[in-house]
């Protein structure tokens, strides 16, 4: 057992999710199963992919080969934005189920509001019709800005369990962190690292040294104190091992202020505004 067996957060709907697990954004498809099996073994036990990462049958095959029980890995995954509308969710939802060789995902996300297809809402809604068939045990959102969450609150009255989104010390996003909060819904941040480039700063440097662990640790342990679900993503087998690895520490509130203030412009990833490309690859 690891330190992180004792950390879950329990959303809205009472489902509990561990508060970190593994991110596979951007591990080529024939590298998957072998990440996805280092990081069960280690001790991970929450597993994150999406439809537009094309390795969603690498991580099926992780789950089948690690020997571990399907009910003891929480695993998510999210819809393309080109398969928005009802009857697209629902198809590319059992798609997903069967690529993954699953009978239920534990969090099914919609990837992107893409607010210019104006499609979201319709999708939210078969979202919420596959929680109620059982084949799902959460839904949530990814992107989510604060009006698109207002939206699914007032035209279906439905809230999400997770709005996944971008944030890290360089790029904390306030207003969306305190509508995400206030509504019940639990913040799970992707590009925890800021795709590695807030491990290049002093003030997490110093912090490094002066706990006696790496970069990356402190940035994750100020996710963890924050309350945020984070999902790092490495195929190095050291990097994957020393992201779980936590809760031997903790950042004073003087040193959690320290990369409070390191908030800025520091995007990484694309506009919840803007981005609509369909993420469905020939």
């Amino acid at each position: 057992m690891t330190p992180a067996d004792d950390h879950h957060v329990t959303l809205a709907s009472g489902v509990t999710i561990p508060q970190v697990g593994f991110g596979t954004f951007q591990i080529p498809p024939e590298e998957t199963q072998s990440a996805v099996e280092h990081a069960l073994g280690y001790g991970y036990r929450h597993i994150d992919t999406a439809a537009a990462y094309n390795n969603e049958a690498g991580v099926g095959a992780a789950l089948r080969g690690s020997g571990l029980a399907r009910d003891d890995i929480f695993v998510t995954t999210k819809l393309r934005n080109g398969e928005q509308g009802r009857d697209s969710a629902l198809r590319a939802f059992d798609d997903s189920l069967q690529r993954l060789g699953v009978d239920v995902i534990d969090l099914y996300l919609i990837h992107w509001p893409v607010p210019s297809k104006d499609l979201y809402v319709e999708t939210w809604r078969a979202l919420a019709e596959i929680l109620s068939s059982g084949a799902v045990r959460s839904i949530g959102v990814s992107n989510f800005l604060p009006e698109h969450l207002e939206r699914l609150a007032e035209e279906t009255g439905v809230l999400p369990d997770v709005n996944q989104i971008e944030v890290h010390p360089t790029y904390q996003q306030h207003a969306t962190l305190e509508a995400t909060r206030s509504a019940g819904i639990a913040v799970e941040a992707y590009s925890p690292l800021g795709q590695g480039a807030d491990l290049q700063s002093e003030e997490v440097a110093e912090l490094a040294d002066a706990h006696g662990v790496t970069p990356g640790q402190v940035v994750l342990r100020w996710h963890v104190q924050h309350g945020h679900i984070v999902i790092p993503k490495s195929v190095n087998p050291a990097r994957i091992e020393a992201n779980l690895d936590l809760f031997r520490f903790e950042l004073s509130a003087d040193e959690m202020a320290v990369l409070d203030r390191m908030d800025g412009e520091g995007r990484v990833g694309q506009d919840p505004y803007t981005f609509d490309r369909s993420q469905i690859r020939a």
